[in-house]
């Protein structure tokens, strides 16, 4: 849409560890007030889990290796203090990668591109594609379908906003 190159995606880490006294299968994805998160992985024992670093802190993109020690330091205790079992817990494996996100205002870009005729997008979810996933694939299909939304009114999610520079802020990435 024009304007400045959009900044690099920044890295994040993703840990695995086994811990068989961890919550059980009625615990859901948890996202800690520290940042810290998990999720069961499997019926084993194994978590999926990190924590995004602060901004001044981000590490460098160009480079894909895991840092362990942001895992021991930061991460393990705060997980330790959310769930006193993970105090034991063994770490299994860990990898990095990007995080993809909308630069703009971190909310998700849905509805038909503003200079492309026949192109939809459905993009820019920060982090929450998965969740919306079902909602977004459905306001899509009644675009293409019904040439409106019916379910939802998702016109706010819309290339408009982008265009004319007036963010949609979406503080809970």
């Amino acid at each position: 849409f024009g304007g400045a190159p959009p900044p690099r995606n920044p890295r994040r880490y993703v840990y695995s560890w086994h811990c068989p006294d961890g919550p059980g299968f009625s615990c859901p994805f948890l996202i800690d007030t520290t940042g810290a998160y998990f999720r069961r992985d499997g019926i084993a024992g194994n978590y999926l889990g990190g924590m995004s670093p602060p901004e001044e802190e981000e590490p460098d993109p160009g480079n894909l290796s895991v840092d362990h020690d942001y895992f021991q330091e930061q991460v393990w205790p705060k997980l330790a203090r959310r769930v006193p079992a993970f105090s034991s817990l063994r770490l299994r494996s860990s990898w990095a990668g990007y995080y993809d996100h909308n630069a703009f205002d971190r909310n998700g870009v849905l509805g038909p591109h503003p200079n492309l005729e026949n192109l939809f997008l459905a993009a820019g979810f920060s982090g929450h594609g998965l969740q919306h996933a079902p909602a977004a694939g459905r306001a899509v299909a009644e675009l293409v379908v019904k040439g409106r939304y019916e379910s939802l009114d998702l016109r706010r999610l819309g290339c408009r906003r982008l265009v004319e520079g007036e963010p949609l802020e979406e503080d809970g990435v």
